[in-house]
């Protein structure tokens, strides 16, 4: 009979795609020089050149340190800043200053959560309550002007096979504030857009796909038929709602693996979770320019040598938080997620601190992830100028976010002079302890992870020199309390005639993201268009954020919009 047979020829099946993967990843081996890492020598938009072997190669570390970051240690000779707002995240734009660097967090909306788990199909078989994503996406799509969600739900009314299973639901909005749960004809009466058992989620809006049917890419980390085990599922979509059955499939995955895409590289990449001697919780990385060949190329691997495609990325370093009731759990990398925004790839690290999941049953408590950020200019090698939370936990009763934070694809959202970021958390539940997830807000200044400050004397701040196409500079500063002014130097750093300090027409009591720098006799920047250049920052009692040359006069940047937002151009460019 037919059920008799179904585990078998399910399992037969899943042996047979294993066998094409091998014989898929036999054939590009062949091609790519028996199967060596690609080797080329790509120059970035902002003057970095990567080294031949890309990615890198280099064996997973015995002991705990943080990522080397080459570009810091050697800077392009001139750095070009035509893509994006220029923000002073690292020290790669700066080459001398006396400022100081400030890192600001992000302020958590007085309404949240904003979804919460209020329907009997987000509930587990067990009765717990999950509605936010897990990684999975939160998009403007400026199709249609509305904001989008795609989350992790208890899957207990189908799946009623395990005792945590779950499926992805969809929710929408007009604000980034108030969701609504729109039933779809998936599952009817329910909001439900895929049904498959499910961890972890990517869903991507490809604003460069040129077939409308791929505008949606839903990387799903699902259980495979057969033998259970993980794995990546790619499905396309043209609304993000009904989607494709999968066109790839990975081997073996970690359950905490997401995807990204890097333009600057033009690459798709997966963050995938896997062990190393320092620990379990590490990352590994492969990148493709096809998204499809990048699912099929991908399995879990605990060896450095073992693959031509995945590398070793990173492990938790020896800055990591620790959890003082929990003092001596090593902390791990939860999860690592990745987004273009203006000039940068930011990344969001899940950063675990413990305890484990047996040691939170019998405490009665959530783990403790909070969310922290790097950055990176070729988007792979990420800087962590703080491990201090940029999304923290709130460990008091009734707290949405008591514990377990969670990263989410697709942030920050640009609305206005705000960005405006998601996250996950759990609440604290008496009843169970894994049992109440919901999804919350918080906004930031536009650009406003990092200023360089001043206080009442003085200060200065002298960029690397610099190469530009544009023609008006624009600064995003708060200097409502004191005054900014701007020199543009020469190769050599004197002062160039007319775009002197004494010549700058001062910024003086403003509050401006987006704010035109001109000078009594120069209103641009126009005769030194294709020269090399340095500019020095003059500031008092102020912050400067970013600062940009623009071809326009309205002040767009051309950088990247990450996640989208109202009024910016359907690119995911800031363009004209």
């Amino acid at each position: 009979p037919r059920s008799t047979l179904f585990p078998y020829t399910t399992l037969f099946r899943s042996y047979l795609f294993n066998i094409m993967i091998f014989m898929r990843k036999t054939l590009l081996s062949l091609l790519f020089w028996g199967g060596a890492t690609l080797t080329f020598a790509q120059t970035l938009h902002n003057g970095i050149t990567l080294p031949e072997q890309w990615p890198p190669r280099r064996p997973a570390p015995t002991v705990r340190k943080e990522m080397p970051v080459p570009y810091l240690d050697s800077k392009p000779t001139v750095i070009p800043i035509n893509t994006g707002r220029q923000l002073f995240v690292d020290n790669f734009l700066v080459k001398e200053t006396n400022l100081e660097s400030v890192y600001h967090t992000p302020n958590y909306y007085a309404g949240n959560p904003v979804l919460e788990p209020d329907k009997e199909w987000e509930k587990t078989i067990q009765g717990a309550l999950y509605a936010a994503p897990f990684s999975d996406g939160i998009w403007y799509d400026d199709k249609d002007g509305k904001y989008k969600m795609w989350y992790l739900a208890g899957a207990g009314s189908i799946h009623k096979d395990e005792k945590q299973t779950f499926y992805t639901c969809y929710a929408e909005s007009t604000d980034g504030k108030h969701w609504e749960k729109v039933n779809q004809d998936i599952v009817p009466g329910t909001n439900i857009v895929d049904t498959c058992n499910r961890d972890a989620a990517t869903v991507w809006l490809d604003r460069e796909e040129k077939d409308p049917s791929k505008r949606w890419k839903f990387f799903n980390i699902e259980r495979r038929p057969g033998d259970r085990r993980w794995q990546v599922v790619l499905k396309y979509s043209a609304d993000g709602i009904h989607w494709s059955r999968g066109v790839a499939q990975s081997g073996d995955q970690g359950d905490r693996t997401t995807a990204f895409y890097n333009p600057f590289t033009r690459k798709w990449a997966l963050s995938m979770r896997a062990g190393t001697p320092v620990s379990s919780r590490s990352r590994y990385y492969i990148e493709h320019s096809d998204p499809e060949m990048l699912v099929s190329l991908a399995h879990r691997t605990r060896k450095d040598a073992d693959d031509k495609f995945i590398v070793y990325w990173f492990t938790p370093d020896d800055k990591e938080l620790r959890h003082e009731k929990y003092p001596e759990v090593e902390p791990g990398i939860y999860n690592f997620d990745a987004i273009p925004y203006e000039s940068i790839m930011l990344g969001f690290y899940s950063a675990w601190a413990g305890p484990e999941n047996r040691v939170c049953e019998r405490d009665g408590i959530q783990k403790r992830n909070i969310i922290s950020l790097g950055y990176s200019r070729d988007g792979f090698h990420f800087s962590r100028p703080t491990h201090q939370p940029f999304m923290n936990v709130n460990e008091t009763d009734g707290a949405w976010n008591w514990g377990n934070m969670q990263s989410v694809n697709g942030v920050p959202l640009i609305v206005g002079d705000s960005l405006y970021f998601y996250a996950s958390g759990r609440r604290l539940s008496k009843i169970m302890w894994d049992s109440h997830t919901s999804t919350g807000l918080a906004t930031l200044r536009r650009d406003g992870f990092v200023s360089m400050h001043a206080g009442k004397k003085e200060g200065y701040l002298t960029t690397e020199t610099l190469s530009f196409d544009g023609k008006y500079l624009f600064v995003n500063a708060d200097v409502r309390a004191g005054k900014l002014a701007v020199e543009v130097l020469d190769e050599q750093g004197m002062p160039i005639e007319g775009f002197g300090v004494k010549d700058c027409v001062v910024m003086r009591k403003e509050n401006s993201t987006k704010y035109l720098v001109t000078w009594k006799n120069q209103k641009d920047l126009a005769t030194l268009k294709g020269k090399n250049i340095h500019l020095k920052f003059y500031l008092t009692n102020g912050d400067l954020y970013a600062f940009w040359i623009s071809p326009w006069s309205s002040g767009e940047s051309r950088g990247y919009t990450a996640g989208g937002g109202p009024g910016l151009s359907s690119a995911g460019i800031d363009l004209r």
